[in-house]
């Protein structure tokens, strides 16, 4: 599935930092989406991970619990929309100010992007669903049933069910 700007890769970005476990994780996530951001000093790192924490009962919430819970994002991170043709990119919306630094940047494009994404798709988003598992994900299928961050989760859950069945038969 597509979604504009702000509800794909930026809430790629949302879910890559709330499975993160440390600052390489959240650059390599941020970058691998489509942010420009070069580096993380570490005060720069601990403040997007305490954001990454904000992100997360997004994540676990459920639909009708979502919307709530991005508007505190949003008011947290609001700055005034504007356009921008930066690093040769052509026109697009930026979220944060200009001179906002990276956690700016990371909290407005994120709590932009989970905006989008639960007004256009609240169901395509979600932690899987394997036992133990606590992978926060973006369901970019295009049926919109995903229930596990991974084909391997997926395949844990679904050998260990045919095994179960295979032992009561």
């Amino acid at each position: 599935m597509h979604f504009n700007p702000y509800g794909g890769p930026a809430a790629l970005v949302a879910a890559d930092l709330v499975n993160a476990g440390s600052a390489s994780e959240l650059l390599h996530g941020m970058v691998r989406n489509g942010m420009v951001i070069a580096a993380l000093t570490d005060e720069e790192a601990a403040r997007i991970g305490d954001w990454a924490g904000r992100l997360r009962p997004v994540f676990t919430a459920g639909v009708g619990e979502r919307p709530a819970l991005v508007n505190e994002l949003l008011a947290e991170a609001a700055c005034r929309p504007y356009i921008t043709t930066h690093d040769g990119k052509p026109p697009h919306l930026h979220y944060s100010a200009e001179d906002a630094g990276p956690v700016g940047r990371v909290r407005a494009y994120t709590a932009g992007g989970l905006a989008h994404l639960v007004c256009e798709a609240p169901d395509r988003l979600g932690i899987c669903a394997r036992e133990g598992c606590e992978t926060a994900y973006v369901d970019t299928s295009r049926n919109g049933r995903r229930r596990f961050c991974s084909t391997r989760c997926a395949s844990r859950v679904h050998v260990a069910d045919h095994r179960a069945r295979q032992l009561s038969a």
